[in-house]
């Protein structure tokens, strides 16, 4: 929701790429575990001394009591032992001054060659890493020239951290749909448009002299004055969904304009908001079609999205329409993004911001603060910049726009600011994320990014989730460069029913094979089917009997259902050992279950 350059060059790694080539397969644990497949989802580049070249060398780290630690003929008789297990010819090349080994892998490897050598090092329990040794050459950063003023990108205090994560993701072979407006053209986001839809139903809502139809282009939502309620002003165009989109994927490097923070993916616009708004049925249609579903009288969609942009909403908790729309399209393998509001209040009173199964973004000014416009609270999942226009424009977020003021004129780019602009920055990295390790499912892609993330440098009251996101520490994630996927899942699917106004009931799930202590942002994923379900209180009770309040009792919270991912600082509980999931309902003449849940670490 809105409320109203010069090149620099630096040395850069070629991939920031995966500090680790593989990771370790998941330890068997009794509770059913939900981890992704980790070879499967292993980019290339990680056996890559430089995108499409396979790595020559291997930097070996052994554990400081292993003979191969000190003695340079026990590495180089370790190499040539592993080298013939794996079938190649290896060679201790030299000792580096860090004290690990430098590992000659020959010519001609390819990148599964490789990973069989990197498989017979990671074995070993005396080597404590192996990292390919990568290729670094000097890059510009975009010649874009508008990106100096895009410090929503790359500024230290409260930048999204951007530029680190193109060395090892663009957003290649990822479809954003951008649920907005529409899309009005310009040269600088042409080239990542690919074919949407016009979901708009009501003609004078629509404002282009019909309904539904195959073409997304965005005719302007002016208004004259109290034309969509007494007392309002009137307005001119907003072009909203081209500026959301610019945000996520202008194109980049093309020596003008603005840079896309995942400039590789493609958007298809979807057009639901027009003159005055846009309505829940449209947007359910248009959710359901970007994610591969089926709308009546609507053509399958040919690019289907694996994220969806939606930053809009109204006043009212998730309908469980919308809710259930949601969740088929994240059955589908969909993520979706959210802004959380522009009304300064509670976003668990705001739709889609309140919906189960969403990253509900706040906003974040130039120095780290939530904007002053930002809804905030429990619901919210994590910050991004989202700019302040109130007093300097430059401090907002600057994208593609046009300059009409009804309909389209020229083409140009402004600053806007609201939670509808930080949206698309997580929309963008989770693009980046999608395209870095396709194998990610939504829950992982959430869970990824909220545990990667680093702490608003200003203030939030009221909550902002997480932290500000990070881009490139969270796709180096993802890809195995370092961080946290927070992609371990341990669940249980044994479903227990809930008795009206009783005792308390837990499930169990029993966590091994963790080392240390629970993150600090421990996921814990809850699926209960209630029809009051402001009766319930839902508690998580840690190994040692500690318990988190995930939710409490309200009389106003008359939905069904608790379908939700719950965030726990649980970094002072030791991991391994039996966790439970604790519901009491509280209230008379309503019955439900908890049919599952799960603890992503």
């Amino acid at each position: 929701m809105r409320t109203s350059t010069s090149l620099r060059r630096k040395l850069i790694s070629v991939a920031a790429v995966s500090a680790a080539l593989f990771t370790a397969a998941t330890t068997s644990v009794a509770a059913a575990q939900d981890s992704p497949t980790q070879e499967a989802a292993v980019p290339a580049a990680q056996a890559e001394a430089a995108p499409g070249t396979p790595a020559e060398r291997l930097i070996v780290g052994y554990k400081s009591g292993a003979a191969e630690a000190k003695s340079n003929k026990a590495a180089e008789a370790d190499a040539a032992a592993k080298g013939e297990k794996a079938g190649e010819d290896l060679d201790f090349e030299r000792r580096l001054g860090s004290g690990a080994a430098l590992v000659d892998l020959g010519e001609n490897l390819s990148r599964t060659d490789v990973a069989d050598v990197v498989a017979e090092y990671r074995a070993d329990p005396q080597v404590a890493y192996v990292v390919p040794d990568r290729l670094n050459k000097p890059l510009a950063t975009p010649n874009d020239t508008e990106y100096s003023k895009q410090w929503d990108l790359f500024e230290t205090t409260a930048g999204m951290n951007v530029p680190g994560a193109w060395d090892v993701a663009t957003g290649s072979g990822v479809t954003v749909a951008v649920i907005d407006t529409g899309y009005v053209t310009h040269s600088d986001l042409g080239a990542n448009i690919v074919a949407g839809y016009d979901f708009i139903s009501d003609a004078t809502v629509g404002n282009d002299g019909n309904g539904r139809d195959s073409n997304p282009a965005d005719p302007g939502d002016w208004t004259a004055a109290n034309e969509c309620a007494s007392g309002d002003p009137a307005y001119g165009s907003s072009w909203h969904g081209t500026h959301v989109a610019g945000t996520i994927a202008a194109v980049t490097d093309n020596g003008k304009g603005v840079a896309g923070i995942a400039y590789g993916a493609k958007v298809s616009p979807l057009r639901v908001l027009g003159k005055c708004g846009g309505y829940d049925s449209d947007i359910i249609d248009a959710i359901t079609w970007a994610s591969g579903g089926t709308v009546s009288g609507v053509p399958a969609n040919a690019n289907v999205a694996k994220v969806i942009n939606m930053s809009l909403g109204g006043g009212g908790a998730c309908s469980t329409a919308t809710q259930s729309a949601i969740n088929a399209a994240v059955n589908r393998g969909t993520t979706v993004v959210v802004a959380a509001g522009n009304s300064n209040a509670n976003a668990s009173g705001y739709s889609p911001a309140s919906c189960a199964n969403v990253i509900s973004v706040a906003a974040a000014d130039r120095q780290g603060n939530r904007s002053y416009y930002s809804n905030y609270g429990t619901v919210v999942d994590i910050a991004a910049p989202g700019g302040e226009t109130n007093s300097v424009a430059a401090n907002g977020i600057l994208s593609t726009l046009n300059s009409g003021a009804q309909g389209p004129s020229a083409e140009n780019y402004d600053y806007y600011q609201g939670t509808s602009m930080a949206a698309p920055h997580v929309a963008g990295l989770a693009a980046l994320m999608k395209s870095a390790n396709p194998a990610l499912t939504p829950a992982q892609i959430e869970s990824a990014i909220k545990t990667n993330s680093r702490a608003l440098p200003g203030t939030c009251s009221g909550g902002c989730g997480a932290g500000l996101a990070d881009a490139a520490k969270t796709v180096q994630a993802v890809s195995g460069s370092g961080g946290s996927t927070g992609g371990t899942t341990f669940t249980s699917t044994s479903a227990v029913s809930i008795p009206d106004n009783g005792s308390a009931i837990e499930s169990p799930i029993t966590v091994s094979g963790r080392s240390g202590n629970a993150p600090s942002a421990l996921q814990v994923g809850v699926d209960i089917t209630h029809t009051y379900r402001g009766d319930l209180v839902v508690d998580l009770v840690a190994p040692d009997g500690s318990t988190y309040r995930l939710k409490s009792a309200s009389s106003s919270d008359s939905a069904d259902n608790v379908i939700a991912t719950y965030t726990v600082n649980a970094s002072s509980e030791t991991a391994n050992g039996t966790w439970k999931l604790r519901v009491q309902d509280t209230a008379a003449q309503d019955t439900g279950r908890v049919n599952s849940w799960k603890l992503t670490f």
